[in-house]
């Protein structure tokens, strides 16, 4: 036996009668579509039915499998408390998953739970799952802020601890689409919103699973979508097997998108080996980039090669050019993977003899240093895109007026506390943003008085 269906499906409580109390007839057919959803799993009879859901535990670098032999839950914050759930865990298939992941060196088990009961992106689907039937264990996945990559080899793993154990299991993936549908929604409205849940729609009813992973994170996050990544664990439980997909329903009517699709997997195909070929191409494009690298950037890849492979900090290349070795400039270091930022370190102003020194220490730091990240592992080397920034004498201004986002960076100071944003970067778009996120960074508050300086850079990829 093995992942028998897979269902995307959304968690408006409103949903639930006794929380919408009239209002679910808004979204009729979503209520239609996932009553033919619980028929079919009912149809199934599933020994295991797995929840990944955006709203249990969380961690950024860590997915949180739910410890124990059950847990309960209510609709208690959503004015139904009488609304109750009681579920009993899988706990061999728990321990599979984390064995597996052990033997991987793979960042998901048991620990750090925060909270035991039920939740509502769990206990929407059980609603209308055990209206129709009662069997079967769970098991419930918390997401993390790690990348679409890694939420992918989870499902894998799944996929190996269900074989392994001859499970008959189904995957729910819950989660909505975007929040920023409607002005007069709960969230708003962002152009992103409609384009996310269409383009989900479009991918989920085709399975085109490969096509998960060219979600920007910074679309996602304008979109506010959340069951983005609770859909790709779910697809790697597919991976390199045909899949039967079939949109049920999507509903914008709130101002938050609803989709739901089903997925039955067939025969082995080897074009859909999906995280495989978008490594490869990754890889690629990584390499074409590198191959295209001025010598700062050249120097920057080097150092944390070297680094990272033996913990040794590299020689001095010979060939570098002269403003390298004698000029001195503050110096950042920006480390993406997957298009994600994975380590950044930089000086203000030169804390070394040249800048070259200045790029080996701060790519250094990037690596292995940054407090946002854990260090990078070897294996992520292959996948890492580096860029250099050398940074321009900072000048004061006197009014947020004076900013570009695009051409000038910001430094925020406040007494002894200083916070610094660089130009150009996604997601910030107006100085009001950059100037809040160098502050936040900082440590400065609101309330507190500012000064501000502005700074061009000049920035080699």
């Amino acid at each position: 036996m093995s992942v028998a269906a897979g269902f995307m499906v959304p968690h408006p409580p409103m949903i639930i009668p006794d929380v919408g109390r009239g209002d679910e007839e808004q979204i009729r057919d979503t209520i239609r579509a996932y009553e033919r959803v619980a028929d079919e799993i009912a149809a199934l009879r599933p020994d295991t039915i797995i929840f990944a859901s955006p709203h249990a535990v969380m961690y950024s670098d860590y997915f949180h499998i739910s410890p124990g032999a059950g847990a309960e839950g209510s609709f208690r914050r959503f004015r139904a408390p009488q609304v109750r759930f009681r579920e009993a865990y899988d706990t061999e298939l728990v321990q599979r998953i984390c064995h597996l992941a052990d033997v991987a060196a793979f960042p998901a088990g048991v620990l750090g739970e925060k909270d035991s009961s039920l939740d509502h992106g769990t206990m929407v689907p059980l609603w209308f799952i055990r209206k129709k039937y009662q069997g079967g264990r769970i098991v419930r996945l918390g997401l993390s802020g790690l990348p679409l990559t890694e939420h992918y080899k989870l499902g894998q793993i799944i996929r190996q601890a269900i074989d392994e154990l001859g499970r008959n299991a189904v995957f729910v993936a819950s989660g909505d689409l975007s929040h920023k549908l409607q002005s007069y929604g709960p969230y708003g409205f962002a152009p992103e919103g409609p384009e996310y849940d269409r383009r989900i729609m479009d991918v989920c009813s085709r399975g085109a699973f490969g096509e998960l992973f060219d979600f920007d994170e910074t679309f996602c996050d304008k979109a506010a979508e959340c069951g983005h990544r609770s859909f790709v664990i779910m697809a790697g439980t597919f991976d390199g097997l045909n899949v039967r997909a079939e949109q049920l329903s999507h509903q914008d009517v709130t101002g938050v998108g609803y989709g739901i699709c089903t997925f039955y997997p067939g025969d082995k195909n080897e074009e859909r080996f999906f995280l495989r070929s978008y490594l490869e191409e990754k890889h690629k494009d990584v390499e074409r980039g590198r191959a295209l690298a001025d010598a700062y950037v050249r120097l920057a890849y080097a150092t944390v090669e070297a680094y990272v492979r033996n913990r040794k900090m590299p020689s001095l290349p010979k060939d570098l050019p002269q403003e390298m070795l004698n000029r001195q400039a503050g110096v950042f270091v920006s480390i993406h993977a997957f298009d994600r930022l994975r380590g950044c370190i930089g000086t203000i102003g030169p804390a070394t003899d040249n800048i070259a020194h200045e790029i080996m220490q701060n790519a250094v730091s990037a690596a292995s240093r940054d407090p946002r990240f854990s260090p990078i592992t070897e294996e992520e080397l292959p996948y890492l895109e580096i860029s250099v920034d050398v940074l321009g004498e900072p000048e004061p201004i006197s009014s947020i007026a004076e900013l570009d986002v695009k051409r000038y960076g910001v430094i925020v100071t406040s007494g002894r506390k200083r916070g610094l944003l660089l130009p150009d970067l996604d997601g910030v778009d107006t100085p009001e943003q950059q100037v809040g996120i160098a502050a936040r960074k900082g440590g400065i508050r609101d309330d507190e008085k500012k000064s501000l300086q502005r700074f061009e850079v000049i920035r080699h990829h």
